[in-house]
C-alpha cells in the first residue's frame, strides 16, 4: 500500500507541476521514481522501466493539460500542427538510431540541450506578454525545423523534449508565455505518442505504477493547467527556469 501511494504521489506532483509550466513533467518524475522508492525502502526500478513508465505517463498527462486548456484561447493550432508534425518525424528518426548511438553520446546530447535551454530561459524576454493571442505571429518554417531538430534529439534520449521546445516558443519564436505553455502541452502530445507506442512495443512498461501514475496524472494535470493560468506569467517562467536548470545539473553530474 505504502509502495502504490507513493507512486500516486510521485505521479500527482509530477503532472500538476506538467501542467502549470506545460512540460511533460518526466523531468521531475524520472529522478523521483528512480531515487525515492529505494529511499522508502520499497522496491527500485530500474532505468528502463522508469523510462516506460514515464513515457506512458508523459502522454496522459499532457492529454488531461491539453484537454484543460481547450477553451481558454492559449492552444495555436498552426503552431501545434507545424512543430508537432516536424517533431513527431524527428522523434521516430531519433528513437530508431538511438541504438546506434553509446549511452555516453546519448547523455552528452542530453546535457548539451539541457544547458542551452538553461541559459535560454535566463534571457530577458522584455513584451513578450503585451501581445494579444489573435496577434501572434511567428516564422513557420522555422519553428518546424527546430522542432526537427529537438524531436531527434527527444527520440535519441527517449524524452519528449518539451523542456527544450519551451525556450525555443519563448526566446527564438517570441510566443508569449501562457500561449507557450498550452501549446508546448499540446507538442509534446503529439511527441509522446512514438515513445509510448515505442515503450509498449519492446515491453517496456510495468503496467500496474504506470496505471497508478496516469490515474494521478489525470487528475493533477488540469489542477497544474488552472493554477497555472491564474500565475503571472514571470513567476511560470521563474518555475520552468529553475527546473531546466536543475535537469541540466542533473545530466551533467550523472555525466
Amino acid at each position: 500500500m505504502t509502495f502504490l501511494i507513493t507512486i500516486f504521489l510521485i505521479g500527482f506532483i509530477g503532472s500538476f507541476v506538467s501542467g502549470m509550466v506545460g512540460i511533460g513533467g518526466s523531468i521531475i518524475k524520472y529522478p523521483m521514481l528512480l531515487y525515492i522508492p529505494p529511499m522508502l525502502g520499497l522496491v527500485a526500478f530500474s532505468a528502463h522501466e522508469v523510462s516506460g513508465i514515464s513515457a506512458i505517463q508523459v502522454f496522459f498527462a499532457t492529454i488531461s493539460g491539453v484537454w484543460a486548456y481547450r477553451k481558454s484561447g492559449y492552444l495555436n493550432k498552426t503552431l501545434i500542427i507545424y512543430m508537432g508534425s516536424a517533431i513527431l518525424v524527428g522523434s521516430f528518426i531519433g528513437g530508431y538510431g538511438s541504438n546506434l548511438i553509446s549511452e555516453g553520446s546519448i547523455n552528452l546530447v542530453y546535457g548539451v540541450l539541457a544547458t542551452i535551454a538553461a541559459i535560454m530561459m535566463f534571457i530577458p524576454k522584455k513584451g513578450l506578454d503585451d501581445i494579444p493571442a489573435d496577434q501572434v505571429v511567428f516564422d513557420k518554417w522555422l519553428a518546424a525545423v527546430l522542432a526537427f531538430i529537438v524531436g531527434i534529439a527527444a527520440g535519441i534520449v527517449g524524452a519528449a523534449g518539451a523542456f527544450i521546445l519551451v525556450p525555443i516558443m519563448l526566446v527564438v519564436l517570441k510566443i508569449p508565455t501562457r500561449m507557450t505553455i498550452a501549446t508546448s502541452l499540446a507538442i509534446t502530445f503529439i511527441s509522446s505518442i512514438g515513445s509510448t507506442v515505442g515503450k509498449i512495443m519492446t515491453d517496456q512498461v510495468l503496467y500496474g505504477p504506470a496505471a497508478v501514475m496516469i490515474i494521478a496524472s489525470i487528475l493533477a494535470a488540469p489542477l497544474g493547467a488552472k493554477a497555472g493560468q491564474k500565475m503571472n506569467t514571470k513567476v511560470l517562467q521563474g518555475v520552468l527556469a529553475v527546473l531546466i536548470l536543475a535537469t541540466a545539473v542533473k545530466i551533467w553530474m550523472d555525466f
